[in-house]
Formats: C-alpha cells, structure tokens, sequence
C-alpha cells in the first residue's frame, strides 16, 4: 500500500469515527431531552394549570393540604374549552402526592400539560363514559404506574363544586390503538349491560411504545358538595 493509500484510509476512518461520535452524542442528548428536559416542563405546566384551578376555585379559604386546589366554587362549571383545565384528579393508588389537570381535548400540546378528556365522550359525573387519556412516559409520566391499578381503587375528581369518587373495575385491559369502541358511553369489553356513570382511564402500552393501549374502567361510586370537605378516599 502506497502512503497515499494510507494516508486515505487513515482519513477515512477518523471522519468515520468522529460521525460515529457525533451521532451517538445526538442519541445521548435525545434521550436526556426525552426522559429528564420533558418531564421538567411538564411537571410545571401541571403545576402551573392545578395553579390556575386553585385561583378560580378559591374563595379566601384554605386548601386541605399543598397539594390539592381548594374546591369552593359555588356556580355550576360552564361548557368545557379546548385545551382549558377543567378539573383535577387524584388516585391514591400512585400516591398521597398525586394530583394531575385534566384538560378538554387529547391533542398533543394538551397532552403535554395534564391528562386529557375525550371531548365526545360525557362530562365529569354524568350518565355515560367520562373518558381520560394520559401519557405513561415522557412529558412528566402521569400514568407511569397504570399497571398498578386493582379493582376497587379510587379515581378521585373534582371540578370545584363537586367531589366524585368512582372504582376502579378491572386490572388493566390491553388493546390496539383503533379499539375506539372501549370509549362508548357504555364501554365495550367492560363487562357494564347498560348505561351508567362511567370512568375510563386510557394510556400507551408497551411502556416505551404506543403499539397498544392500556384501559381501566370504573364506575360512579359516591359524590359529595365540596363543603362537606374532602371524601374519606383521599382522607382514610
């Protein structure tokens, strides 16, 4: 081999290895940008929308605790706006801390700063199928623990006159993406035979993917006045 040819192939392979370099750098910070820089913005923007549901809500009096808005408002809620906080819920199962915005609309932004309610299905506590959708990674992870859920769990809401309670009703069921019908004001596959009030909790399975979906069901279990304080599934 001539040192031209050497010369070549040594040039050769330094710009290779310095590509080599640099697109494993770019993989490095995506994967920074995805698990950790995400889930800083996300977590304030949920922070930031349960901010503006305590504003509204309150009324001079103080919240239970830090964590959860103080519902005292006294007119009914109006009709729910796309991409606007509505309502905060809570599920003790994934922790004491655990409180997440829900937002009319499962469009990506809206995704991004809470859980998102599918806006053809019912409204919070009415009769049909009140249904949720929420990441399970990335953008701050608020179905992370999705797995977990048990029958007999509760889904705490609140839209600041009202506390509702419903159950869970069954372990997480798996299905693809085009299943639209778990959604129907009374769920297919849920084992429900008529109509009632309805929960259904939605987020991507596997938990990197988005090949499949997971479903939880429950049901109305109790309601009370927000007056009469905070419902003994956030207080037992």
């Amino acid at each position: 081999m001539t040192l031209r040819s050497r010369t070549t192939v040594r040039w050769c392979v330094r710009t290779l290895s310095e590509i080599c370099v640099t697109v494993g750098t770019l993989i490095v910070l995506f994967v920074v940008y995805v698990l950790f820089w995400t889930g800083i913005r996300a977590d304030s923007a949920m922070d930031g929308e349960i901010g503006r549901l305590q504003e509204q809500w309150s009324t001079g009096s103080v919240a239970p605790d830090d964590s959860a808005p103080a519902p005292t408002r006294t007119k009914p809620p109006g009709p729910y706006e796309a991409g606007t906080s509505f309502a905060a819920m809570y599920i003790p199962r994934f922790g004491a801390d655990w409180a997440k915005p829900v937002l009319e609309g499962t469009a990506t932004d809206t995704l991004k700063r809470g859980l998102g309610h599918y806006d053809r299905t019912a409204r919070l506590g009415q009769v049909g199928n009140f249904a949720v959708a929420g990441h399970r990674r990335t953008y701050g992870d608020p179905f992370k623990d999705f797995p977990r859920l048990r029958p007999g769990d509760a889904v705490v809401l609140t839209d600041g006159t009202t506390w509702f309670t419903y159950r869970i009703d069954n372990r997480p069921y798996t299905t693809l993406p085009g299943d639209i019908g778990v959604i129907d004001p009374v769920p297919a596959r849920s084992g429900y035979n008529g109509p009632g009030r309805y929960l259904t909790l939605t987020t991507c399975e596997p938990e990197w993917g988005h090949s499949h979906r997971l479903i939880a069901w429950a049901h109305l279990d109790s309601t009370q006045p927000v007056e009469q304080g905070r419902p003994s599934a956030l207080t037992g």
